[in-house]
């Protein structure tokens, strides 16, 4: 059993994808809590297809390096976040109407300009799918950044976002800039997004934002151990998942995901009785 444990870790690249599914499952777990309380599981849905132009357009200039990549999602995250939340503020349209348009659009866009080249189809593959193995020191510096950045802000913000998650009435009351606030969230939201495409790809994202988060949810009553939960599930689904995509040879992000949603279907199963 230790030599079975062990054996992964000789290798380099085993190394580098378990730092990078820690901090994925670290920032989705954080991140994620108030998605799923704020009910924005959709929000992040549409955020994950968004970044495709932001990704296309970063490969025609780049040449398809993760570097360039991970740019050009960042720019095209925050450009459909921030629409969705401006579209939305002011009551005239429905945040769900709003998510629908600006995801829609940006999403044939970047189809759009996929169908011009024909080499797309494999070299953005392992951005829809996610290819944690290939994961470079480089990467982890990278991400390690902005998951710093998003736990800081989250931390230095705690209370503020917190009231704005669960009494945005409350957060008028007091005078706390509400509006201002909420594109904190959509932008931190973003930012975990895309954090995340390396490991799982944009097709499973969302999945690593809201599944360690609802299972959470079934267990703790309170917003901070709720949120230590789920971050923790993060964690663990991203070490199992990478043990399973090593000795049965299937997808690393796709391993993760189904981790995760293990956990949840034993805990939801375990409540029920």
């Amino acid at each position: 059993m230790i030599e079975w444990l062990l054996t992964p870790w000789q290798y380099t690249f085993f190394t580098r994808a378990v730092m990078a599914a820690v901090l994925v499952g670290l920032v989705g777990g954080v991140v994620g809590t108030y998605v799923v309380l704020k009910g924005m599981a959709f929000f992040g849905d549409a955020l994950a297809h968004a970044i495709l132009p932001g990704i296309a357009i970063a490969y025609l200039m780049g040449g398809g390096s993760n570097q360039v990549l991970f740019w050009g999602a960042l720019v095209a995250g925050l450009i459909a976040a921030l629409a969705i939340s401006r579209l939305s503020e002011r009551g005239r349209l429905s945040e769900d109407a709003a998510i629908g348009i600006v995801f829609a659009g940006m999403f044939a866009l970047g189809i759009a300009i996929i169908s011009t080249g024909r080499t797309f189809a494999v070299d953005l593959a392992h951005i829809l799918f996610g290819n944690v193995l290939a994961v470079q020191p480089s990467d982890l510096a990278r991400m390690g950044i902005v998951v710093l950045l998003v736990v800081g802000v989250i931390v230095w913000f705690y209370r503020e976002l917190l009231i704005v998650t669960f009494d945005p009435v409350l957060a008028t009351t007091l005078r706390l800039p509400v509006v201002r606030l909420n594109d904190l969230l959509v932008v931190l939201i973003a930012l975990s997004i895309v954090v995340s495409l390396q490991t799982v790809g944009t097709a499973l994202t969302l999945a690593m934002l809201i599944t360690p988060a609802a299972t959470a949810q079934l267990v703790a009553v309170r917003f901070l151990p709720m949120m230590v939960l789920a971050t923790f599930i993060g964690v663990i689904s991203g070490l199992v998942g990478l043990y399973i995509s090593f000795y049965l040879s299937i997808a690393s992000g796709a391993a993760i995901v189904l981790t995760a949603t293990l956990i949840f279907g034993g805990i939801w199963l375990w409540k029920g009785r």
